[in-house]
């Protein structure tokens, strides 16, 4: 495994991290964590590799865009000072464009996502030892679809920010189509971005896979 023994690993993101985690922070008894795959790679993390004893903190935030995260790096990242840092963030910077189109000002363009993601990323991959991104996913099949094809866009740009800042890559969106060619949509998440138990699974995986613990 990729994380060394008492390493503190710590999740930033939106909604799809969040998931009822306990503030200020996510970390402790009764659930802390959150019902999201934070939860699930602590419980393979203790499972699987209990001597190691990595600790946890889940400190996503729903609604954010990558902005958000800016704003809070300082109290929510640096603060913590966490060996491993992941981060998964572009659902609302997309979804926005879709929902409320006209609402221009709240809206985060692709140029502006690749510099706020990478000034973050190139700031913090000095403090860490290790950096970990995740790509934004739709979990929608039809990829001419207006918003799966947005949110390809923005998961090539997580590509290409991880691999200028030497930070570990999780396609998830190809985690997603994986499982997608044996279920529908509908059965993963209601709204296509908020994954059920399943989905979260699926998310778990990737990320187990990528930080080598095999599932």
């Amino acid at each position: 495994m990729k994380l060394a023994p008492h390493s503190k690993l710590v999740f930033i993101g939106d909604s799809i991290t969040d998931c009822e985690r306990a503030r200020p922070v996510g970390e402790g008894l009764f659930g802390a964590v959150g019902k999201s795959y934070v939860g699930l790679i602590e419980g393979f993390l203790g499972a699987i590799h209990p001597a190691d004893a990595i600790r946890v903190v889940n400190m996503g935030t729903s609604g954010n865009t990558v902005l958000d995260l800016k704003a809070r790096w300082q109290t929510d990242v640096f603060d913590l000072k966490p060996d491993w840092l992941s981060i998964m963030i572009g659902v609302n910077d997309v979804w926005r464009q879709f929902d409320l189109p006209r609402q221009t000002e709240i809206h985060v363009s692709p140029a502006v996502y690749e510099k706020t993601l990478n000034e973050l990323a190139r700031r913090t991959r000095p403090k860490v030892k290790g950096l970990i991104m995740m790509a934004p996913f739709y979990i929608e099949p039809n990829r001419s679809d207006a918003m799966r094809s947005r949110m390809d866009e923005y998961g090539a740009i997580v590509k290409k920010v991880a691999a200028k800042n030497r930070a570990l890559f999780i396609d998830t969106q190809a985690a997603f189509d994986d499982v997608l060619q044996h279920m529908h949509a509908n059965a993963i998440a209601w709204d296509r971005v908020h994954p059920n138990i399943i989905g979260h699974a699926i998310i778990a995986r990737a990320f187990m896979r990528v930080i080598g613990v095999s599932l």
